[in-house]
């Protein structure tokens, strides 16, 4: 009996090493952790930033090259304000450009940075001026049915005849 009991006992110390070895590697390797090491800081102004929070990526041509760490809102504009860090090797032209991009219909939110073709570099503190919202899915199908209902009611009109 005491010798069933300590096997079970190093059963589950195994099971117990082999899931959070295997937590460690999904959080070290899913690219859903802050972006660590030296960085630029940039901010960007958005209309909308809809399910985007901080800790989500920051990518150029689909890459993850930073993170977001802080959102506020302006006072003075009510614009949303981003704060990114993103990977210091990276010079990004002055006129590059940010939008609120989604992985798929149910995915996340990211942000997207398009770099621009300026000589000039953004600095660390830097601002991105270019930008574009988060397109809402929920408006966009609402204005669709909005649009479907409405269209049988137009066309559905008789033309007056002549006698």
């Amino acid at each position: 009996m005491k010798g069933r009991s300590l096997t079970e006992v190093l059963a589950g110390a195994l099971v117990l090493l082999v899931t959070g070895s295997f937590l460690a590697y999904a959080v070290t390797n899913s690219g859903r952790g802050g972006f660590s090491g030296p960085g630029l800081t940039l901010s960007a102004k958005f209309e909308r930033i809809d399910g985007l929070a901080p800790g989500a990526d920051v990518r150029v041509a689909g890459v993850k090259v930073g993170s977001v760490v802080d959102q506020r809102i302006d006072p003075a504009t009510f614009l949303a304000v981003l704060t990114m860090r993103i990977d210091s090797s990276l010079r990004m032209p002055a006129d590059s450009s940010a939008e609120i991009a989604s992985e798929g219909l149910l995915g996340g939110r990211f942000v997207s940075l398009v770099p621009g073709g300026a000589d000039r570099i953004l600095a660390d503190g830097g601002e991105i001026t270019i930008t574009q919202s988060a397109i809402s899915l929920e408006s966009l199908l609402g204005r669709f049915i909005f649009s479907m209902t409405e269209a049988p009611a137009r066309g559905g009109e008789a033309a007056p005849t002549q006698p």
